[in-house]
C-alpha cells in the first residue's frame, strides 16, 4: 500500500487545526500511520496558564539507528476568509495548485513524510533501523505543550533520536533551492523606565523617563554585535516598539517602555547579550527594569552525513545544487538539536502564513521523492 500525498494532504488541511486546537487533524494522520504499521502515542500535554495541546509520536521498526521526520499540524489562522480563492480549510485544487491553510506550511510536508515512507517500505521487504515522526499541535503557539516536552517523553522512555529532519517551507522559490542546517537565535527584550509625573512648565518637580529611555535604547543599538560567520549572517537588534501612553501635550509623564528583539548568531549567547544589555542600562542609571526572555539559542549542525543525505537526494530528483543556509526565523529545530543532528527542509515558503496559501502538485510530488530518497541513502549507510 502506498499513501498519495495530495489526499492526505487535503484531508490534514480540512482540519482547522488553528493554534492549539487539533480539529482531527492528528486522528487523520494517526489513521494514516496505522495502517502502514506505525505504532502511534497521542501525547497530549498541559500546563497551568497555557493552553492543552495534543501531540503525535508514532514509530515504524524497534531497532536503531531511528530517522526521525519532525513538524506540526497546527496552523496560524487564516485571516479574511472572503479574501481567498476558496474556502482556506476546503483544500481546493485549481489549474494545478491545491489552497488551503496549511497547505506549505507544513501540512503537505507532513503528507509527503507519510507518502515516502509508504514508498520506500513497499519496495523493500524490511530495513535495519526504524523510522519516527515527531508531530506537535503547538509550533505556531507558544511550544510550551508540544516538542519540548515530547522529548523529554522520548528520553524519559530510553528512545533515541539518531537524525531528524524538519519538514518546514525551506525553499524561496523552488523545490530543492534551500535546506536550513541551523537557525539565529531570537532574544526578546521590555524596558521600562520610571520616573515622576508632572507639569512640562515645572520640569524640576518631575523626573521625565523618555530621555532616559533614549539614551538606553541609543546604547544598544550603537554596538555593532558582530559580523557573522561562514554560516551565519551578522546578528542584529531591532527596536520594535515605544509606548508613553500620554494623550497629554503638557504632562511629563511618569513612565516610559520600550521593547526589541535581538536575532543572534552563534557568535553570540543568551547570557552574554543579556548581560551586555544590563550593563548598557545600568550606565545610563535611574529606575528602570528590563525583562528579556530567549525564545531560542543559535544552533548549527555542520556540514556532515545529514546535510549530505538531504544535498544528494536533491541533485537525484531536481538536478540542484541545494544551498546550505541558517536565515529565517525560529523552528522546533531548536529543541530537537539538543537530542540529534537535525536539518529542515520542505516546501516553498512564498505563501506560507498568508492569503490563498498554497502548494504546486508538482512541487508536492517532488517532494515525497526528495523524501524516498533521503530514506534510502540513510539506510543504505
Amino acid at each position: 500500500m502506498t499513501v498519495d500525498p495530495l489526499k492526505l494532504a487535503q484531508d490534514l488541511i480540512r482540519c482547522p487545526s488553528v493554534t492549539p486546537k487539533d480539529a482531527g487533524a492528528l486522528d487523520a494522520l494517526q489513521a494514516a500511520l496505522e495502517e502502514l504499521g506505525f505504532v502511534c502515542h497521542r501525547l497530549p500535554f498541559s500546563e497551568a496558564g497555557t493552553d492543552d495541546v495534543d501531540n503525535l509520536y508514532a514509530r515504524l521498526g524497534a531497532a536503531a539507528p531511528n530517522f526521525c521526520f519532525a513538524g506540526h499540524t497546527d496552523v496560524v489562522p487564516a485571516g479574511p476568509a472572503d479574501q481567498w480563492r476558496s474556502d482556506p480549510f476546503a483544500a481546493t485544487v485549481k489549474d494545478g495548485v491545491l489552497y488551503g491553510r496549511g497547505a506549505s506550511d507544513m501540512k503537505g510536508a507532513i503528507a509527503a513524510f507519510v507518502a515516502a515512507v509508504s514508498q520506500f517500505i513497499a519496495d523493500r521487504e524490511g530495513f535495519d533501523g526504524s523510522i519516527s515522526l515527531l508531530i506537535t499541535g503547538d509550533e505556531e503557539g507558544p511550544a510550551i505543550n508540544g516538542t519540548v516536552k515530547m522529548l523529554d517523553w522520548l528520553e524519559a522512555r530510553g528512545e533515541k533520536l539518531d537524525y531528524c529532519l524538519v519538514g518546514e517551507p525551506t525553499n524561496p522559490g523552488k523545490v530543492g533551492d534551500m535546506a536550513k542546517i541551523g537557525r539565529r537565535g531570537s532574544l526578546n527584550g521590555k524596558l521600562v523606565v520610571r520616573g515622576v509625573q508632572g507639569h512640562v512648565a515645572y520640569p524640576h518637580l518631575a523626573d521625565n523617563p523618555i530621555p532616559r529611555l533614549i539614551r538606553m535604547l541609543d546604547g544598544l543599538i550603537a554596538r555593532k554585535l558582530d559580523d557573522g560567520n561562514a554560516h551565519f549572517q551578522p546578528s542584529n537588534l531591532e527596536i520594535v516598539s515605544i509606548d508613553v501612553g500620554n494623550a497629554a501635550s503638557n504632562v511629563i509623564p511618569a513612565e516610559a517602555e520600550a521593547r526589541f528583539n535581538i536575532r543572534f548568531n552563534n557568535e553570540q549567547t543568551d547570557a552574554g547579550l543579556q548581560a551586555w544589555a544590563r550593563s548598557v542600562c545600568d550606565s545610563v542609571g535611574g529606575d528602570y527594569s528590563l525583562e528579556m526572555k530567549a525564545s531560542g539559542d543559535a544552533f548549527l549542525t555542520p556540514p556532515g552525513p545529514l546535510s549530505r543525505l538531504i544535498s544528494d537526494a536533491v541533485k537525484a530528483v531536481t538536478g540542484q545544487t541545494v544551498e546550505l543556509s541558517t536565515t529565517g526565523g525560529t523552528s522546533d529545530a531548536r529543541f530537537i538539536k539538543n537530542h540529534c543532528p537535525v536539518s529542515e527542509f520542505g516546501l516553498v515558503s512564498k505563501t506560507m502564513h498568508k492569503v490563498d496559501e498554497s502548494v504546486r502538485l508538482e512541487d508536492l510530488e517532488q517532494l515525497t521523492r526528495i523524501y524516498r530518497e533521503i530514506l534510502t541513502g540513510f539506510f543504505r549507510g
